[in-house]
This record gives structure tokens, C-alpha cells and sequence, in this order.
């Protein structure tokens, strides 16, 4: 999965995550705010599993133009 890829499921993991949580504390559901806490964690990580990506891409990008500029 591509960088663009997590970073959008982790984006919807998060909505998704603070909604259950809002629903649960509305109609007073501890198992509901739990697996929304969970949720909104999951999405976090895959952001971060996104830009870790993105960063590791960029600095082999650099790296490959500083090789090619010393040919």
C-alpha cells in the first residue's frame, strides 16, 4: 500500500474512531467508546505508517538525484 493510501485510511480510521466514541458517550456505551478509542489509535498509526513512507521515498529520491549529479 502506497504512503497516499495509509495516510487516507488513517484519516478515516481517526473520523471514524471519534465518532463510536461520541455515539458511545451519547447513548452511554462503555464497550462503544472503547472499540472507538481503539479505532482512532489504529488510524493514527497508519498515518505515521504513511509519512514514515513518504520520508523514506523522499530521502531515497535525494539520495539517487546527489548520485546522478556526481556522474
Amino acid at each position: 500500500m502506497g504512503s497516499t493510501a495509509d495516510k487516507v485510511k488513517g484519516t478515516t480510521n481517526e473520523a471514524i474512531g471519534k465518532a463510536k466514541q461520541g455515539v458511545g458517550e451519547a447513548v452511554g456505551s462503555d464497550r462503544l467508546q472503547g472499540e472507538g478509542a481503539v479505532q482512532e489509535i489504529k488510524g493514527k498509526g497508519q498515518k505515521a505508517v504513511g509519512d514514515a513512507k513518504e520520508a523514506t521515498k523522499d530521502a531515497v529520491n535525494k539520495a539517487a538525484a546527489a548520485a546522478n549529479k556526481n556522474l
